[in-house]
């Protein structure tokens, strides 16, 4: 059925429970930010595939409210549609609970059911934390309530995906740094900290950290569907044991970890013994939540700021993995080019080279997959942020213009992410201005040195300085974290214009990647991961640096060397010397010919 057909399915439902509304987020029971195919309710009931958004539906209209990455893409995808979109982060764009206060006064107002003031929410897919706001918010915009038991898929999503069993793998402490128990007891010790006796752990890539364990359960990210209850004593991880082979459930038991069925997570919880426990809010969904019995401390969860300080085989790791990355990266890049001086390249498409590097990728050693949907869009598609290119919008490359490829892998020992705009022969100026200045604010970034402590939004100007100088800007991230063999995003670290108070401290992985979108003609975006490492101690304090761990060329053909200071060329130059040092020794002659040209240094002024 189509998406409308859907909402006229959902309706019948809200009309038999007297409902006014229905919210659909994009998340699952564990806040996650990527779902499993059995916990994708907002896509199946909008269309729209974005990893971030919220349907809402009332018995007359709907909409969808995303943030800059899908607005181009979401326009798109919900075009023969009843829902409006709704561009969050602009300025004039109503909250949720403000147009269903519209909304369903206006419906009350006509004279209809006076129960249409009631919303609902699936309170098992949503945190708690959000579902507290939205209580307040709705009560605010005209008396409206919230009901947060019921899920209407379990009823309307005919064929429902069920949720994964995919078998559970040892993620070996050579590449972990730490064994489980040293994990967990580092964990108890955050807990004492926080004056708790435990904590409930539902973050999917926190509990495969804690336990050195991976899994396939959510694409392209190596977790499994569980909950991990932490008191004094023990351990329990809740799981759907098909999951576990008797080495893993052996493994467990030896590491002080006690398994029950994924279900009995709330039973579990009434009957934890100690005097109270850490929740995180905005973790823990609001339907575990209420099922506290014991004095709850709400407090961030420990484990994200452990996770994010890598240790020293995670950093070992991810230079090897970089390596091995970037080895198949250059190898595409020589392809690639070759194929496009070839007279006819109507054979390249954005689906075609996005196949074609993760086969390259596929031969490198400890490869598991790729960490996210290649993202390669030429010219318009460029300036889609999210791009994904289908069957129905694949296109084929042309020798001119712009080409944005964001990639990355899953090795056992790293991930990668990695973003290179290149030039499929001649650009124009406003493309070269563009290119210009966002390689300016990676190389500003990435030159910085700043105070350990520092959060984010205080780093973030350094990579917009020079856009802003011209009037432009980018909505998105300037860096994110990155998981070691786990989630491509990770925090609680970020680089961005909205204020997260995380702070910087060594042994944190970070991307940077400023971009500049221009819709319908094209975009640029450049990539690389980070690693933050001591820089110097002074009367001051400690001061911390950025050490590039990406090793791939930067495309210099549409730079405008002119707009670069010398600094940023010798950056540049040192980078790309860098580069072919070391991977060189990893490629064959022409391969290695190949690298030596484009890395070749350009001339300070």
């Amino acid at each position: 059925m189509d998406v409308n057909q859907r909402l006229t399915y959902l309706r019948e439902l809200m009309q038999r429970e007297r409902l006014g509304a229905f919210i659909f987020p994009s998340t699952d029971p564990h806040n996650s930010e990527y779902v499993a195919d059995h916990w994708k309710c907002r896509e199946w009931i909008s269309g729209f595939n974005g990893s971030a958004g919220t349907a809402v539906v009332t018995m007359s209209s709907a909409a969808l409210w995303t943030d800059s990455r899908y607005f181009i893409a979401a326009a798109d995808q919900l075009k023969g549609t009843e829902y409006q979109l709704m561009k969050d982060g602009v300025d004039g764009t109503p909250t949720i609970a403000q147009w269903l206060g519209q909304q369903l006064q206006t419906t009350t107002n006509n004279t209809q059911r006076a129960d249409s003031t009631e919303v609902a929410i699936d309170g098992s897919v949503v945190s708690a934390a959000a579902v507290e706001r939205l209580i307040a918010e709705l009560r605010r915009e005209g008396g409206l309530t919230l009901r947060t038991n019921l899920d209407p898929m379990s009823q309307i999503w005919t064929g429902r995906p069920s949720i994964p069993v995919n078998p559970v793998e040892l993620q070996p402490q050579e590449y972990a740094g730490k064994s489980a128990h040293e994990k967990l007891d580092d964990i108890r010790k955050a807990l004492r900290k926080e004056h708790a006796d435990g904590m409930l752990v539902a973050a999917l890539d926190d509990i495969a950290w804690a336990l050195n364990l991976r899994g396939s359960d959510v694409h392209c990210n190596p977790v499994f569907v569980s909950y991990l209850l932490i008191d004094t004593k023990k351990v329990t991880l809740f799981i759907n044991q098909q999951k576990l082979s008797p080495a893993i459930i052996d493994y467990l038991r030896r590491e002080g970890v006690v398994v029950a069925d994924y279900n009995q997570v709330g039973q579990g919880l009434k009957d934890y013994f100690e005097y109270n426990i850490l929740i995180d809010p905005d973790e823990v969904n609001y339907t575990l939540y209420k099922k506290m019995e014991r004095e709850i401390v709400r407090r961030p969860s420990p484990l994200p700021f452990l996770k994010a300080v890598k240790t020293e085989a995670e950093i070992a790791g991810f230079h090897r993995a970089m390596i091995r990355d970037g080895v198949a990266m250059v190898k595409f890049l020589k392809w690639f080019g070759e194929e496009m001086g070839k007279p006819e390249t109507s054979a390249m498409t954005e689906m075609s080279v996005s196949e074609k590097l993760e086969s390259l990728r596929a031969e490198q050693p400890l490869y598991r997959g790729i960490s996210f949907d290649t993202i390669a869009g030429y010219q318009e598609h460029g300036a889609i942020v999210h791009y994904e290119a289908t069957h129905e919008t694949d296109v084929p490359l042309r020798p001119e213009g712009l080409l944005l490829l964001d990639s990355g892998a899953q090795y056992q020992d790293g991930t990668t992410d990695i973003t290179r705009t290149i030039a499929l022969g001649p650009v124009t100026e406003e493309q070269r201005q563009v290119y210009t200045l966002v390689l300016k604010g990676h190389i500003q970034l990435a030159m910085l040195c700043f105070p350990d402590g520092a959060s984010g939004t205080q780093l973030d100007a350094l990579a917009r300085k020079d856009m802003w100088a011209e009037g432009m800007n980018f909505l998105h991230g300037t860096g994110h974290g990155v998981g070691s063999y786990l989630c491509v995003h990770e925090g609680p670290q970020q680089i961005r214009m909205e204020y997260r108070p995380a702070r910087f401290h060594a042994g944190m992985t970070i991307t940077d990647e400023p971009g500049i979108y221009l819709e319908g003609r094209f975009g640029v975006r450049i990539e690389n991961m980070l690693l933050t490492v001591p820089h110097k101690t002074t009367e001051f304090g400690n001061f911390l640096k950025f050490e590039t761990l990406t090793l791939c060329p930067i495309d210099t053909s549409p730079i405008d060397v002119a707009m670069l200071t010398n600094d940023e060329i010798r950056w540049l130059n040192d980078y790309h010397e860098r580069v072919y040092i070391i991977l060189s020794p990893h490629l064959d002659k022409g391969e290695k010919q190949w690298l030596r040209k484009v890395t070749q240094p350009l001339t300070t002024k």
